[in-house]
């Protein structure tokens, strides 16, 4: 069992990275250390997650000549904001994130969402009722800009976050540069089965954000199902004596997926990358995958006369409104 996949430019991209999604800043740099320390080789970052530049001064301390590891050593991706798919915005938008992290390269650079937000600073722009303000740009015409951050050795590959499969084509239409990754949300309750073999068969690997169900979300719904207290689960932790986290984790690994679960608690940290001293059992892998829903934890929601709603489920580029 190798511990990376291998991208269509047949650069290694390891299984296993560490998310920093929420890690709040006063606690993100120690978790990247912490992750660089126990044998991360993966980073997983985003402008918006506003914490880039405490993650650049982790990178700085660990990265380089004289330092523990160098550059390439680490696989680390970011991600274009919606506010930001113009392409005139695109090459400013990685400088900016490629300064806060103090690099001169990314590995990876993802489209976070196939829609765009109003162009302009404002990451979450919005009309007088609060409502977004949204842009119907084409996100091809963005893709046409990653593709010159990749000729400018700026990053060494680009890739989608949160696409669909007919969205993933439309790319692979007019692509130059092919995507390299899909990421998106992946676990055993939404375990996307049909999107991950459409990856396969257009040469893309798949990246799971929220692999353990996101339990820390802002708008947990109080009767949703809690992904970690699974029977199925809780049987194989018993059996392997691993927690339910790593048997999920190795779920995905053993598919060939990317996983990157986030944490700022350092035992959790180390623990989460303990899944490659053991392997899970063909029936076993499809008593895992049995549990699939089609349940999305990660839908951003707002209230419309005191009912829960998509929020972006209206814009034509919305991925979900598709099977997958």
């Amino acid at each position: 069992m190798n511990d990376f996949a291998v991208l269509n430019t047949g650069r290694k991209m390891p299984l296993l990275g560490l998310g920093t999604w929420k890690s709040e800043p006063g606690k993100v740099k120690q978790a990247v250390v912490w992750a660089l320390d126990s044998g991360y080789r993966h980073i997983d970052c985003a402008s918006i997650y506003g914490n880039e530049v405490e993650i650049g001064e982790a990178l700085q301390e660990t990265l380089g000549p004289g330092k523990a590891l160098r550059r390439e050593d680490v696989f680390i991706t970011s991600k274009l904001w919606n506010n930001r798919h113009h392409p005139e915005d695109v090459e400013p938008a990685l400088l900016k994130t490629l300064k806060d992290l103090k690099l001169e390269y990314l590995d990876l650079y993802l489209i976070h969402w196939p829609y765009a937000f109003q162009q302009g600073d404002v990451a979450f722009p919005r009309n007088e009722d609060g409502t977004l303000l949204y842009d119907n740009i084409d996100y091809k015409q963005t893709w046409a800009a990653m593709e010159k951050l990749v000729e400018k050795g700026l990053v060494r590959s680009i890739g989608l976050s949160n696409f669909n499969s007919r969205q993933i084509d439309d790319i692979l239409s007019v692509a130059s540069i092919k995507p390299t990754v899909l990421q998106v949300e992946g676990h055993p309750y939404l375990a996307q089965v049909e999107l991950l073999a459409h990856c396969r068969d257009q040469g893309l690997v798949m990246t799971a954000y929220s692999p353990l169900g996101s339990p820390d979300r802002a708008w947990k719904h109080p009767d949703e199902p809690v992904l970690l207290q699974e029977p199925v689960l809780a049987s194989l932790a018993e059996k392997y004596k691993k927690s339910p986290a790593q048997i999920i984790l190795r779920w995905q690994t053993q598919r060939g997926v990317v996983t990157i679960p986030k944490s700022v608690t350092e035992s959790r940290i180390k623990e989460n990358l303990q899944v490659f001293d053991f392997t899970l059992e063909a029936e076993e892998m499809k008593s895992v995958t049995a549990l699939n829903k089609g349940w999305r934890y990660i839908v951003p929601m707002i209230e419309v006369e005191g009912k829960r709603v998509p929020r972006d489920a209206g814009h034509p580029h919305y991925p979900f409104n598709d099977p997958y």
